[in-house]
């Protein structure tokens, strides 16, 4: 009996020897994909050979073996499957192949990451801050003074956390105006335009808002979701132009402001129609949150299928183990497709609904992507509600979308062309 176990760990120990890759599978056979993201950006900031292996699995990741990674995956829960340099090679042979939809991504180095949020305390979370805490990876925290002081050439992606950019607070007036975290944010804003040397709060919000459309042209990631983008666009928009009643900015709205707006100016929308009731918790006609007619039921959106050779950015974003993901709402949860410009690429939709709700798009040398809703795990996330456990979601296809867009700066920059 020794003699035997001495053989059989002898065999195992041959194996893993002769084993010369780590591929983690991204289809059904992950047990945790969210946290499979944070091994690979793990695996990049310690300068291992990383492959994106698109539509290969789902997505699945190609990794030089070592007992350091196998190690950290188990750790994590990580599904992984040790294979030799020959199966690697066939791997990689198939993908090759011309009339094979699929393609081979080297991942160069972990991306250096900002989220632009309010450093105090809100009564809502943010989607991108959960998975990237669960995920383990590392990111700052940066808000208007930073971005104002040109901190974001230090980053290569920028995550834009549930704002208001047009200065009205988030439209919160009618329910939560006598609320202290409310006040509090006020007080706060205001502080910080007068010490920028801003009148009002809408006039600071937009010149963060225009300076980090100039990190994007210069070569920057930004991701959006909920109310930071269609806020964003509408306040490029608004530019030069007063759309912020009086109880936000202490004198009345121009009242031929929707009029004035400049549509040339914004990054996803066009012709879209403000609202001016003060009261309206809802910025524009862009979000279809107040008028669509999509039960919870069948609220789902597609993915699209894109050629992963030929259009390796879409396809890196979309990569997942299905290409039907539950819809899930916001303060923004969708978007109007009439009004998203021909020049944006629509990366999800509801098609019977005539919304998208994934979107993307280039500017100079940079790239920025829109996703509506608040919280891919909770259909109906409401302020006062807890922060979603992701120990229970670890395979959500909805949260595997934010952090395609957090991975793909990352990839090889032949691969990604703007």
């Amino acid at each position: 009996m020794r003699k035997l176990t001495l053989s059989i760990t002898f065999i195992l120990f041959i194996q893993i020897s002769w084993a010369s890759y780590i591929l983690i599978p991204m289809d059904e056979s992950q047990h945790n994909h969210l946290k499979a993201y944070g091994i690979t950006y793990w695996v990049l900031q310690n300068g291992v050979d990383t492959q994106w292996l698109l539509n290969y699995r789902g997505g699945s990741f190609l990794i030089r073996n070592s007992q350091d990674v196998q190690t950290e995956c188990a750790i994590r829960g990580v599904s992984t499957e040790i294979i030799s340099d020959a199966t690697a090679a066939s791997i990689l042979s198939e993908i090759s192949k011309e009339d094979v939809n699929m393609d081979n991504v080297k991942l160069e180095k972990a991306p250096k990451i900002a989220v632009y949020s309010p450093k105090g305390k809100q009564p809502w979370d943010d989607a991108v801050t959960l998975v990237l805490t669960y995920a383990q990876i590392p990111y700052d925290v940066v808000y208007d003074a930073e971005i104002l002081e040109g901190k974001l050439k230090d980053y290569d992606w920028l995550h834009l956390h549930h704002e208001d950019f047009t200065g009205q607070y988030g439209k919160f007036y009618a329910a939560y105006h006598h609320m202290k975290w409310y006040q509090d944010q006020v007080q706060e804003n205001e502080e910080m335009a007068g010490r920028f040397g801003f009148a009002k709060v809408s006039q600071l919000k937009l010149a963060v808002a225009k300076t980090i459309k100039e990190y994007i042209r210069n070569g920057g990631f930004m991701f959006a979701m909920c109310s930071a983008t269609d806020s964003y666009d509408i306040a490029l928009a608004a530019d030069g132009v007063d759309i912020c009643e009086s109880m936000y900015d202490g004198d009345p709205a121009d009242p031929d402001a929707q009029e004035k707006l400049d549509f040339s100016k914004t990054l996803a929308f066009k012709d879209f129609t403000i609202s001016k009731n003060p009261m309206e918790y809802e910025y524009s006609n862009i979000d279809a949150t107040q008028t669509r007619k999509v039960s919870k039921e069948s609220d789902y959106f597609t993915l699209f299928d894109f050629s992963a050779k030929w259009d390796p950015v879409p396809s890196m974003l979309t990569q997942n183990h299905t290409y039907m993901v539950k819809g899930f709402m916001g303060q923004t949860t969708a978007y109007n497709s009439k009004f998203i410009k021909s020049n944006v690429l629509i990366l999800g939709e509801n098609k019977a609904a005539g919304e998208a709700r994934y979107i993307h798009g280039t500017l100079g040398k940079g790239m920025w992507t829109f996703y509506g809703g608040h919280d891919p795990a909770d259909y109906r996330h409401l302020v006062y509600d807890p922060a979603t456990d992701l120990d229970t979601y670890p395979n959500s296809p909805g949260y595997r979308l934010i952090l395609n867009n957090v991975l793909f700066p990352a990839a090889k920059k032949k691969k990604i062309k703007t």
